[in-house]
């Protein structure tokens, strides 16, 4: 059976989250579906992160197996076809060796998050972005993530349903960066590293948003993080302004 990866964007607002559940949209059921379409069966699709509720997807990977030898382009514009209306779509496709796997083969994962400044309520940005009414210090919210970056025991910034099997995770880069746009001042969070803990991308975002509001300081970012409590944590920020942004293999698997 041929293997293909996918590369899939989708709006995580009408979906309980990638994985599939018996009782409410998915976006893997969304598109195992669309398969069906294709080759009536049921099938089975991995991918390489888990995104939660309302998160969002620019670069999820995923990939499936096909019984006919499908045109790579052709996979991707009948998948297509058949997604609508749902806000998914498959971005790129291509053939893989039969071990390559989304999520075991892939080396790094990438998320942004995206945090809009200003008072009036989005509209156009609305579900994309987590809105605050206040201005923010990047400088200092980068002093504090900082103190994040590299090999940690992060049981502070770990959800406490978390499956993962040990709270130790290098975490490889947390960029703030402040971006002027025609909605707005927004606050970006780039965020690196070969995998992550549950909720750890929104509980990094939400600390750090206490620094850039001043509430906080680094060297309060510091100290929770060495407490390894969740308690010490700061607030677990919205999913709407996270987005998968990314994912990197050791051998590319889209050109």
């Amino acid at each position: 059976m041929p293997r293909y990866a996918l590369q899939v964007e989708y709006h995580g607002a009408p979906f309980a989250g990638w994985q599939r559940q018996a009782d409410q949209p998915s976006v893997q059921g969304a598109i195992e579906a669309a398969l069906a379409k294709l080759e009536p069966r049921e099938h089975t699709i991995a991918a390489a992160g888990r995104t939660d509720a309302g998160v969002h997807g620019l670069a999820q990977v995923a990939h499936c197996d096909m019984e006919k030898d499908w045109d790579p382009f052709r996979l991707s514009e009948a998948l297509n076809f058949q997604l609508k209306p749902a806000p998914v779509a498959i971005t790129n496709c291509a053939k893989v060796a039969d071990d390559w796997h989304a999520r075991f083969s892939a080396t790094e994962r990438r998320y942004l998050f995206r945090i809009l400044m200003r008072r009036a309520p989005a509209t156009h940005q609305a579900g994309l972005v987590w809105q605050v009414k206040h201005d923010l210090d990047p400088e200092a919210m980068q002093a504090g993530a900082d103190r994040l970056i590299g090999n940690h025991d992060f049981t502070t910034f770990r959800s406490s349903i978390c499956q993962a099997a040990s709270p130790q995770k290098t975490l490889d880069a947390l960029r703030i960066e402040h971006i002027d746009t025609i909605g707005g001042p927004e606050i970006h969070f780039h965020v690196r590293a070969r995998s992550f803990l549950h909720n750890q991308v929104r509980s990094f975002v939400g600390t750090l948003e206490r620094v850039g509001a001043g509430t906080w300081s680094p060297d309060d970012v510091t100290a929770a993080l060495e407490a390894r409590d969740r308690a010490a944590c700061g607030p677990v920020c919205p999913p709407q302004g996270l987005y998968l942004a990314g994912v990197t293999y050791p051998d590319a698997p889209f050109l």
